[in-house]
């Protein structure tokens, strides 16, 4: 029993992803930065997807070959533009990406007012004819009787 309890210990153990600790935290580093190019919403680090695997694995032989961070990313936005980068750099041609949920919620605000507006004209105060008042007072007093 006591010659089985090291190897349940090492059974319970993860097995390291890369044989260098400071790599494999490099790689960490980078996966969060890159986005997935298939499910598009999550990074690299969080994919499942076959492809986020081979992108790890190309990245990891990247930092093997000691290119740096910039040199990996730049060579990924090369690849795959700026879309591969999971916070797109403000440039003229992300502009629309950076100020476009503002521009909706301001959109969305200003027919919010619009349609408020025309509502509120739309609803005038109705004259209650003498008829119409006496019709009421009836009703509501044949009503007190019932209860």
């Amino acid at each position: 029993m006591a010659l089985l309890l090291p190897a349940l210990a090492w059974a319970g153990e993860a097995k390291p992803l890369a044989e260098d600790p400071v790599a494999e935290a490099r790689l960490k580093h980078l996966a969060v930065e890159l986005r997935c190019l298939v499910c598009q919403n999550q990074t690299l680090a969080d994919s499942n997807a076959p492809l986020a695997e081979d992108l790890r694995r190309e990245v990891r032989e990247m930092i093997a070959k000691n290119m740096s961070d910039q040199e990996i990313i730049d060579f990924l936005v090369q690849r795959y533009g700026d879309f591969v980068l999971y916070r797109p750099p403000v440039k003229a041609t992300t502009t629309l990406l950076w100020i476009g949920p503002f521009l909706l919620l301001a959109g969305g605000g200003m027919a919010l007012v619009l349609v408020l507006r025309r509502r509120g004209q739309a609803v005038t105060d109705a004259p209650v004819t003498e008829e119409e008042h006496r019709r009421v007072e009836q009703l509501l007093s044949h009503g007190e009787k019932r209860s």
